[in-house]
Parts: structure tokens; C-alpha cells; sequence
């Protein structure tokens, strides 16, 4: 089983996180530009957990090196049916370097867009902290001596 497909199904917000290469680019199924870095995509996949019910992988497609994967999905947004796949890119320390989703129907893709939508706040909010919070860490850090 992929590590984020065990990750996602066990709603384990850390282990998604930790999947996530620092310059991930996730492409989301009904926002027209990617979004790249750890913080936002961590926030997103947090808000999407949120508003899918039902959530559950159906089946997984591993390519024959294991970088790229396919997990296909089914979920429900606001009393709508959601059928998608999460497209998996790893690289060769196994952490997400691109993650791109599709859903549909039409109707269901449009009842994300709207749950997403009043969650964008929040995630802006969560991504914001997390950035803020690194860059505390990466202040306090002493300089190295060559």
C-alpha cells in the first residue's frame, strides 16, 4: 500500500505532512494555478479531510519503479458523490514532489470547489503559521562555521 494512501486513510495529519517534499507542487482539480511548497499543500490536504465524508481509496496504480502512482478515490461533498484519483510523483527519497488530483462529476467537482472555497481562509491561515514558524526555527538556528 503507498505510504500516503495508508497516511490519507488513517486521517494521520503528520504522516501527510511528513510524505511532502519541502518543494511540492499540488494541482488541485478546480484551481487553475498549482500551488507549490510544503505549508500550503499540508493546509490544503488538512481542509480536504475536512470537508470529503466518505472518503476511501478503491484501487492504486504503481508504476513498475514505484514513483509514480494513481490512487483512485470516492468521497462525499456536501450530499454530492465524488469520484477522483490522487496522481502521485515521489522522488528517490520517497517524498511527494507532485501531487495532482482530478475529480468528478461536474456537479460533485462544483460542490468541492464550494466547500474548498469557505476553507480557504483557514488554509491560508494554517500555511501562513507553518511558513512563520520555520522561518522562527531557521532564525534561531547558529550559523555554521566552515
Amino acid at each position: 500500500m503507498h505510504a500516503f494512501r495508508a497516511a490519507v486513510e488513517a486521517r494521520d495529519l503528520d504522516a501527510i505532512a511528513d510524505l511532502l517534499a519541502d518543494d511540492v507542487r499540488f494541482t488541485s482539480p478546480v484551481a487553475f494555478t498549482p500551488y507549490d511548497g510544503k505549508p500550503i499543500t499540508a493546509a490544503i490536504l488538512r481542509g480536504v479531510l475536512r470537508v470529503f465524508e466518505d472518503f476511501h481509496y478503491v484501487r492504486e496504480i504503481v508504476d513498475a519503479g514505484g514513483r509514480d502512482s494513481a490512487l483512485v478515490f470516492e468521497a462525499t461533498v456536501d450530499g454530492k458523490v465524488v469520484n477522483g484519483c490522487d496522481f502521485i510523483r515521489t522522488d528517490g527519497d520517497g517524498k511527494i514532489v507532485d501531487l495532482m488530483v482530478m475529480v468528478r462529476p461536474l456537479q460533485g467537482a462544483h460542490a468541492l470547489s464550494a466547500a474548498m472555497g469557505e476553507q480557504f481562509g483557514r488554509i491560508q491561515a494554517e500555511a501562513i503559521a507553518e511558513l512563520e514558524a520555520r522561518q522562527r526555527i531557521d532564525e534561531s538556528t547558529p550559523p555554521r562555521l566552515t
